[in-house]
C-alpha cells in the first residue's frame, strides 16, 4: 500500500477517516440515476455495539456494494460533516439518524488494492498493518505505544469504538492469490475483530460468501447475508422494478420494457425483482439496451464454469438457453477458497453466487437477455461438442429459411435430431422448442428473437423481428404429429400475422415445422404473406 502522503500541508489518511468514501458518494449522489438506499444504514445503527455487530453481505460484481461501503463510511465517520448530503436522503427520517451521524472513527478498508511490488502474502497483510498501525498512532498522540505493540493492541490502548469497513474482503480468494496463505487472512480478520470492545461494527462485503474450513469457520461471528439467503438487506443491493420505473421516467429513449427484458430476472428472498445496476444505469446514459457485463469482468467464467463438468450441465444448459427453468435443488452455497466446483449442482451454486444464474423457489433460470448473450458465446465454445456443431450451423438454417429453402430446413432438423443429445431427441414438449433455439441461435445477432409471443389472437411459438430494415421477418409455429398446412391456418386464423406485418414493412414468411413422430420425420413450408 501506498504511505502517508500530504496534499496542501494536510495529512491524507488512506484507511482511518479517509475522505475518499464521501466524495465518492458525493459523485453518486449527483449522479442523474442516483438511487436513494440510504435505509439500510437505519438497519445497521441498531446492530452497533451488539452482538449482531458482525455483517457479511455478498453479491455479485456490479450490484452496488463498493457504493453502499462508500455511503457507510461517508455517513459514519467524524472526520467530516456529511450532514448536508445524508439529511436529503431516507434515513435522515430514521430516529437513529443523529445519534450514529459523524460519531465514529472508521477504517475503511479495500482488500483488492495490492500494489505490484506485493509480491508475497506477507507483504500485502504487513503493508496494511503498518499503515493502520502509522494512521493510529498519528491521530492518537497522546496513547503509550510501545515499539512491538500489535495493531489489536493499539487499538485496545486508544479506548474508543471503531466501525469497520472492509470492502471486497473476498478478493485474494475469488482471484486465486496467495491460496497457502489464505487461512492465514481469515485469522488475521479474526483476531483483529472477535470479541474486540472496540469494535462498534464490522461490515464486510464480497462475492463470495466465507470460507469454512474444519468444523466451522474462523468468522464465525459474522452473519451472512448472500444471494441465496438474505430476508433482511435484499433490497439494498440492485434496483428494484419500482426503482427502474422510476429512472425510466427520467429519459425518453428506452422504455422499462425494453429495460426489463435485458436486466429483469434477478429474484430475492423477499420475492423483489432486481436489476442490476451498473447495467441499467449504462442503458439509460447511453440510449441503448446492449450487454455491458464483459466491460467489467471476465466474462469467459461463464465458459469456465460450464467446462468444468460440460457432460452433465450440457441438457440443463441448452433447456435455459431455450428460455425454460430447472427444476433443482441448491442447498450449499459456493464459498470463498472452495475448491473447483465438480458436480452440476456446485456448478450451479457458483454461478448464482457469481450472478450467471438466477434462482428463486426451487428453479434456476438465466437471468436475462444481457446474460443469454454471455451463455449462446459459451455454447459456441468446442467443448460442447455437437452442440457447437450445431450452432455453427445455425448460419445455414436462417438462410434456407429467408430463402424457402424448405428442403434444407428440414435436413437440418433431422441431422439435430438424431445427434447424441437426448435432450434434442424430443423426449418432451419442450425438447423441439430447444432444436429450434440451437438451429436459430445465429439468427439472435440481426433479429429480436422472442418465445410465445402475444400476436393476435394467440401467442406465436418464435417470432423472428428483424434489427435491419432490409432483412426479412418470420413467425414459425411448432406441431408435433400434425400438418404444416394445419400449422399454416392456425397463424392466420390466430391472426399471428397481422400486427407482425404492422410492424415490418418487408413481406413476411409464415414458416411451419413439424415432426411425425411415427415416421421420425420433418416437414416444412414456408409461405410469403404479403
Amino acid at each position: 500500500m501506498r504511505s502517508n502522503c500530504k496534499k496542501g500541508g494536510v495529512k491524507v489518511s488512506i484507511y482511518l477517516n479517509t475522505n475518499r468514501p464521501l466524495e465518492n458518494f458525493k459523485e453518486l449522489y449527483s449522479d442523474k440515476y442516483f438511487v436513494d438506499k440510504s435505509e439500510l444504514i437505519g438497519i445497521l445503527n441498531q446492530k452497533i455495539s451488539t452482538k449482531g455487530k458482525y455483517v457479511c453481505i455478498t453479491r455479485p460484481r456490479r450490484f452496488g456494494k463498493s457504493s453502499v461501503a462508500d455511503m457507510l463510511g461517508a455517513y459514519y465517520s467524524k472526520a467530516y460533516d456529511s450532514g448536508k448530503v445524508f439529511e436529503n436522503l431516507n434515513i435522515s427520517n430514521d430516529n437513529s439518524y443523529l445519534d450514529n451521524l459523524n460519531k465514529y472513527n472508521v477504517i475503511n478498508i479495500s482488500f483488492n488494492d495490492i500494489p505490484e511490488y506485493n509480491k508475497t502474502y506477507n507483504d500485502y497483510i504487513k503493508n496494511i498493518i503498518e499503515q493502520v498501525k502509522k494512521e493510529l498512532i498519528e491521530a492518537f498522540i497522546d496513547i503509550d505505544i510501545e515499539q512491538n505493540d500489535s495493531l489489536k493492541r493499539i487499538f485496545q490502548k486508544t479506548n474508543k469504538k471503531f466501525i469497520f469497513i472492509f470492502d471486497e474482503w473476498d478478493y485474494i480468494f475469488n482471484n486465486n492469490l496467495f491460496n497457502e496463505n489464505q487461512n492465514e487472512f481469515l485469522e488475521f480478520l479474526r483476531n483483529l475483530l472477535k470479541d474486540q470492545p472496540y469494535v462498534a461494527l464490522a461490515y464486510m462485503t464480497g462475492v463470495l460468501p466465507i470460507k469454512k474450513h474444519s468444523s466451522g469457520s474462523a468468522l464465525n461471528m459474522f452473519d451472512e447475508y448472500t444471494m441465496l439467503r438474505d430476508l433482511v438487506y435484499g433490497k439494498y443491493f440492485g434496483f428494484t422494478e419500482n426503482e427502474v420505473k422510476s429512472l425510466c421516467e427520467k429519459q425518453t429513449k428506452v422504455s422499462f420494457e425494453e429495460i426489463s427484458d435485458w436486466y429483469n430476472g434477478y429474484i430475492n428472498e423477499d420475492g423483489d425483482r432486481i436489476y442490476n445496476p451498473r447495467s441499467v444505469s449504462r442503458a439509460l446514459e447511453n440510449g441503448t439496451c446492449i450487454s455491458y457485463w464483459t466491460s467489467t469482468g471476465a466474462m469467459d467464467e461463464v465458459k469456465q464454469y460450464l467446462e468444468y463438468n460440460t457432460l452433465e450441465v450440457r441438457e440443463d444448459v441448452i433447456e435455459m438457453v431455450a428460455g425454460n427453468e430447472i427444476d433443482i435443488i441448491i442447498d450449499e452455497e459456493f464459498r470463498a477458497g472452495q475448491k473447483e466446483p465438480e458436480t452440476k449442482e456446485e456448478i450451479y451454486s457458483a454461478m448464482i453466487i457469481l450472478g450467471f444464474l438466477s434462482y428463486y423457489d426451487g428453479y434456476l433460470k438465466i437471468p436475462n437477455k444481457e446474460l443469454m448473450k454471455e451463455f449462446e458465446k459459451a455454447l459456441k465454445d468446442k467443448s460442447f461438442g455437437y452442440v457447437s456443431e450445431i450452432i455453427d450451423n445455425s448460419k445455414r438454417m436462417l438462410k434456407a429459411t429467408v430463402n424457402e429453402d424448405t428442403k434444407t430446413v428440414e435436413e437440418i432438423l433431422h441431422a439435430i435430431h438424431n445427434s447424441e443429445i437426448p435432450i434434442l431427441q424430443y423426449n418432451d414438449e419442450n425438447s423441439l422448442s430447444c432444436v429450434l433455439t440451437l438451429a436459430y441461435l445465429s439468427a439472435r445477432d440481426t433479429y429480436r428473437v422472442e418465445r410465445e409471443e402475444k400476436t393476435g389472437k394467440g401467442y406465436a411459438d418464435f417470432t423472428f423481428h428483424p434489427r435491419r430494415k432490409n432483412d426479412i421477418g418470420f413467425i414459425v409455429e411448432l406441431k408435433k404429429d400434425a400438418t404444416v398446412d394445419e400449422a399454416i391456418q392456425q397463424m392466420k386464423e390466430k391472426e399471428y400475422l397481422q400486427k407482425f406485418m404492422q410492424e415490418h414493412e418487408n413481406n413476411l414468411l409464415a414458416v411451419a415445422i413439424c415432426y411425425n413422430s411415427k415416421t421420425k420425420e420433418h416437414t416444412c413450408k414456408i409461405e410469403r404473406i404479403n
